[in-house]
């Protein structure tokens, strides 16, 4: 590749080094998602301003985007001492050591940037244990099935006389019991041979889903009609991984159900006229307010300030979708917010809650509109309990100015402080 091809792979890498998000990036430089994931895979030239301002935001010169000087590598090493500040790296002489000793300094900053992608690997396999269900059943099975062989062997083992019935029969369930270990035990190496490569390496399953909706804006035209074609449109999306392409199939059919009780040109014209309230918009399609929340975040985004943003959680409190905007991140690691609406509905089923939010102090405060319900998800009965999903809709000051002035309550996400 020449110099210039390069580009779009520098930005990528200098962007993962600082620890920036695309989707965080690209509204800073003022474009799409999409549009800047294709010139991180040299889809698209890019220079003059542009390149100028995603240089800026990277805290980089842009020459080291467009040329791959030296600089490529003081970044890097910069990158490296900002990670680990407690080494007190001799910062003043980093150019005299890259300039004296630039094969070492390439190795320390390739295996810096190495421990950083495998400390988020390891972050992402610690989730995909958690929320993968294909995996964590097959865990289960291998567990409960080395539990029931312990148990036989133990009984066996007992020195006291037993009649020859019963040593047959135990004998019997230890043999049918190892043969279902190895069947359990195959499958699951099957399955994390075929699907770890696949998947895991950039996420969780529902981390892989997410990223294809981030780069559609979660708005797929495929899907607003009535005869979408789901199998043939999860695997024309690329989608990789059985658990992956499961999640894909089940989102898709919701999208499909969602936009057929709701379709798109009237839905649009309803959601301005009822300033965005899913609570009205439910009424005026006859349908679920947990249906018009995720159906207002797949409305055509017009400009970045008025993405509207969701979270979905299951009963755990587990994050199973998140579509972050600016000024309102959705960490999935330990980074969220007891006291979000989410959260709040979460504890009380059926019961909607509405807040007024405000990110960050200062000149950088952002303003937002939150909506949150929890309900059940799977017909009630007496024998199991309800299956709960909480939703919720995170609506910026831009789209609803006139009812963010006439909150009365204000809550704080980012400080423990409530003003009534």
């Amino acid at each position: 590749m020449t110099s210039h091809q390069l580009t779009g792979h520098r930005i990528r890498d200098r962007r993962v080094a600082v620890g920036r998000r695309q989707g965080e990036l690209a509204r800073q430089v003022g474009i799409s998602p999409s549009y800047l994931n294709l010139i991180e895979h040299n889809r698209r030239r890019i220079g003059g301003k542009l390149l100028m301002d995603i240089a800026r935001a990277l805290a980089v010169d842009a020459s080291a985007l467009s040329e791959g000087t030296e600089a490529t590598l003081l970044a890097r090493l910069l990158s490296a001492a900002a990670s680990q500040m407690a080494s007190a790296a001799e910062i003043d002489q980093i150019e005299g050591f890259a300039a004296r000793f630039p094969g070492w300094a390439a190795l320390l900053a390739s295996q810096t940037q190495r421990v950083s992608a495998l400390e988020r690997q390891v972050e992402a396999l610690t989730d995909r244990l958690a929320h993968d269900p294909i995996l964590s059943g097959a865990l289960h099975e291998v567990l409960s099935t080395v539990t029931a062989i312990r148990s036989t062997a133990a009984i066996l083992a007992d020195p006291q006389d037993m009649e020859q019935a019963w040593r047959t029969r135990f004998q019997r369930n230890l043999y049918e019991d190892s043969v279902r270990l190895a069947e359990s035990s195959q499958a699951l190496v099957t399955y994390l041979d075929r699907d770890e490569a696949a998947s895991s390496l950039a996420g969780t399953p529902i981390d892989v889903l997410e990223a294809y909706l981030r780069e559609h804006s979660f708005h797929l035209p495929a899907l607003e009609v009535g005869d979408a074609d789901i199998p043939n449109l999860v695997i024309a999306a690329g989608i990789e991984g059985d658990a992956a392409q499961e999640a894909a199939r089940q989102y898709f059919t919701r999208y499909v159900q969602d936009a057929a009780a709701m379709p798109l040109g009237a839905f649009q014209q309803e959601a301005i006229r009822a300033q965005y309230d899913p609570a009205k918009l439910a009424r005026a399609f006859s349908t679920s307010i947990p249906a018009t929340m995720r159906r207002l975040v797949t409305l055509p985004v017009e400009t970045e300030n008025a993405a509207i943003g969701l979270a979905i959680c299951d009963g755990t409190g587990a994050l199973v979708l998140r579509h972050a905007i600016g000024g309102f991140p959705l960490p999935r690691f330990g980074g969220a917010y007891p006291e979000w609406p989410l959260y709040q509905a979460l504890s009380r089923p059926n019961l909607p809650v509405r807040r007024h939010i405000q990110q960050g102090q200062g000149s950088s405060a952002r303003q937002f509109l939150v909506y949150a319900i929890c309900q059940s998800v799977a017909p009630l009965s007496f024998d199991v309990p309800p299956q709960l999903e909480a939703t919720m809709l995170i609506l910026p000051a831009a789209l609803v100015p006139d009812i963010i002035g006439a909150t009365p309550d204000l809550f704080l996400s980012n400080t423990p402080v409530t003003r009534i």
